[in-house]
């Protein structure tokens, strides 16, 4: 039963940082990409960063130059650093993997992990 397993979220104020991991297992096929998205009461679930199995980044113009994803392959673990936190970045913030199959991907969702950025 494959699981993503995040942590690293919690409380801080406008300007301070936070690093978010997510942990995948129960896999056999090969992780393609990871990502993080964030979503608010009221409105849909939005892309943060998303990350290659080759190491290439991709990021909403909202976080560009503030947040930084990596992942470690060894792992199966991807993180994303997040730096000069605005009120704004306040969600909850998903982890999510798309693993890879001969003629398949297969999608999956973390539970969540709450941020809030106080100002």
């Amino acid at each position: 039963q494959v699981q993503l397993v995040e942590s690293g979220g919690g409380l801080v104020q406008a300007g301070g940082s936070l690093r978010l991991s997510c942990v995948a297992s129960g896999s056999m096929f090969r992780i393609n990409t990871m990502g993080w998205y964030r979503q608010v009461p009221g409105k849909r679930r939005e892309l943060v960063a998303t990350i290659g199995s080759g190491g290439s980044t991709n990021y909403a113009p909202s976080v560009e130059g503030r947040f930084t994803i990596s992942r470690d392959n060894a792992k199966n673990t991807v993180y994303l650093q997040m730096g000069s936190l605005k009120p704004e970045d306040t969600g909850v913030y998903y982890c999510n993997t798309i693993f890879a199959s001969p003629g398949r991907n297969y999608e999956y969702w973390g539970q969540g992990t709450q941020v809030t950025v106080s100002s």
